[in-house]
């Protein structure tokens, strides 16, 4: 055994409260070369007593280089000792806290501990996101509703956009076709900033109590959000607390008033009086963008500040949950203190924060519910979009990302294809649907909650901002109806299906330079088989089948299957999948 690939840690993803009676503790090995690793366990205080238990654990992941081992324990008084024993052919070796022994250590106290499993520290992210499907709308480009709020310099629906102009898209325009959203089958949206700032993006806000008037009013706002939560629709929405605009009342008057303003602490000031010099503002920003004056959280009047507005708008107006804009240049003090404010609200509010990196920092259970997975999605397009990126190379970073955090983020998760910020997936695609559905098709069936951004489902293409927000399409004609179709068909078998919310993940086939991929998904007694092909050639995958009485059904996509025994053999066309259910 290669000692030096073995790694466990107390806490974190290590060893963690699942729920209120269940620890699960993870150890890592190199790949493929430990064969068998029991856990060990018991309770400190009567081991001597009632003696010890041992648990088989299992390999729940694995990337290119490590095995990652699972075991979940139900201990009797909720406290835990645990050490481990390996085994690699005849090879056997124990690892406590001071490292690997030959022999089963005799001082039991020198074992790993995980102290209590106090209710308060229990990761616990609301259940509801774990059977969402997602709907991101960019408010401004999203429908027009009401015309007699528009901005006096609104252009014609359906112009080229840019990133300065106007188009009018408003909250009423979301209230008149909530029809199709829920055809779509979401019961979730997350919109972008709406409260009101000078731009079309809204990212830098003016008044955060205070809905933008060309998108509506407060009124208007809990008016559209009683809509949703009648059609059974939770909405989540955009929270820009790094940083506000440069019209902030509180930093215009540092701007006057230099540093004998009353909020001169409220941003991070480094020479007065404020200014730009050579493109770098005399303070902190968003990047170096002057119209983006950093907030600073530490100050205990911006605290009380931004804390009633998380307050105000689950309290008065019934949203359900907050995504925090640039999450990780914020402290995490100030997080802490948002959680707590936002879960007094509503215990069952959503926290997501924009990490587009590791996120384990935030992910403790005491700061955010889930993290934007854009590692996921950066992986789920080198496979199938840009082809970069073959089956082996994609599992193998799925295998990564899954021990990356507790179970409960992971199911939690953010997963997307395309936002505001990033091109349309149909344009990465080159405009073929067929590499467009495989992603889909992937993020539908992991673990963690998919989100659709506004228009892909009917066809809308556009590159990097601008071109990525522009105006939703309404005109039935010039939609890609059969893309609706398919997007309906796939929100609904997710959410007809625990097994492929949040049911097990298994491997099935990821060979290197293969562009084939397979994994299983089971739960409640259900097992569905996910194919991949993002080769451009038609390919065979088999697969195991646990049961030769199985009679596997395409659900959706497109292939051959055979079932032979307890091996199931897949054919399927270039660019394709095929999400097969074993009955």
């Amino acid at each position: 055994m290669l000692k030096e690939a073995i790694y466990h840690r107390p806490k974190n993803n290590w060893s963690y409260a699942y729920d209120l009676e269940t620890i699960h503790v993870r150890i890592r090995t190199k790949r493929n070369d430990v064969d068998r690793i029991m856990l060990i366990f018991g309770d400190k205080y009567n081991w001597h007593a009632i003696g010890h238990q041992e648990l088989a654990m299992k390999v729940f992941a694995s990337d290119e280089l490590f095995d990652y081992w699972q075991a979940e324990v139900k201990p009797t008084f909720r406290r835990l000792k645990y050490g481990f024993k390996l085994q690699s052919g005849k090879e056997s070796i124990w690892m406590n806290e001071q490292g690997f022994h030959d022999e089963e250590p005799a001082n039991i106290y020198l074992y790993f501990e995980y102290p209590f499993l106090n209710p308060a520290d229990v990761f616990s992210p609301p259940a509801w996101v774990k059977d969402a499907v997602f709907y991101q709308i960019f408010p401004e480009r999203f429908a027009n509703g009401d015309p007699s709020i528009d901005p006096g310099n609104a252009e014609p629906w359906g112009g080229e956009p840019t990133t300065s102009n106007f188009f009018g898209g408003d909250l009423q325009g979301v209230i008149d076709n909530l029809d199709h959203i829920e055809k779509l089958g979401i019961n979730a949206i997350y919109f972008n900033p709406l409260f009101e700032a000078p731009t079309n993006h809204k990212y830098d806000t003016i008044d955060y109590l205070k809905i933008d008037p060309q998108f509506g009013t407060n009124a208007k706002m809990k008016e559209l959000v009683e809509a949703c939560h009648a059609r059974g629709i939770k909405v989540l929405l955009d929270a820009v607390f790094n940083h506000s605009g440069n019209r902030f009342p509180p930093f215009l008057d540092v701007k006057e008033k230099g540093a004998a303003s009353k909020y001169s602490e409220w941003f991070h000031v480094k020479d007065f009086p404020i200014e730009v010099k050579d493109g770098i503002p005399t303070y902190d920003a968003f990047a170096f963008e002057p119209h983006m004056p950093k907030l600073n959280t530490e100050n205990a009047e911006v605290q009380a500040y931004l804390l009633e507005v998380a307050r105000y708008w689950i309290e008065e107006i019934g949203v359900d949950g907050w995504r925090l804009d640039v999450a990780n240049e914020v402290d995490h003090r100030f997080w802490r203190k948002f959680r707590d404010v936002v879960k007094k609200a509503n215990p069952d509010a959503y926290i997501l924060g924009e990490i587009w990196h590791d996120s384990q920092p935030w992910l403790g259970g005491d700061q955010f519910d889930a993290v934007m997975n854009y590692p996921l999605t950066e992986a789920m397009l080198d496979y199938a979009v840009r082809g970069t990126r073959d089956g082996k190379q994609f599992a193998d970073l799925a295998g990564y990302l899954l021990a990356a955090y507790p179970q409960q983020a992971t199911e939690a998760a953010f997963n997307l294809l395309g936002s505001h910020d990033t091109p349309r997936l149909l344009t990465l695609s080159k405009g073929d649907k067929r590499r467009m559905k495989l992603a889909t098709a992937i993020q539908f069936t992991l673990a963690g909650t998919p989100c659709i951004y506004y228009g892909d489902e009917v066809g809308l293409s556009g590159g990097q901002d601008p071109g990525c927000r522009k105006c939703m399409e309404w005109d039935e004609s010039k939609q890609d109806r059969e893309l609706f179709d398919f997007f309906a068909t796939l929100v609904k078998l997710r959410r007809d299906h625990r097994a492929l919310r949040d049911g097990t993940f298994e491997l099935q086939y990821a060979e290197p330079g293969s562009k084939l991929l397979a994994y299983a998904r089971e739960a409640e007694g259900e097992r569905f088989l996910v194919i991949l092909n993002a080769g451009k050639r038609k390919a065979t995958a088999t697969v195991p089948a646990e049961k030769d009485s199985s009679v596997p059904i395409i659900a959706l996509g497109d292939g051959d299957i055979a079932l032979k025994g307890h091996k199931l053999r897949v054919s399927l066309p270039p660019l394709s999948y095929a999400i097969v259910k074993l009955v």
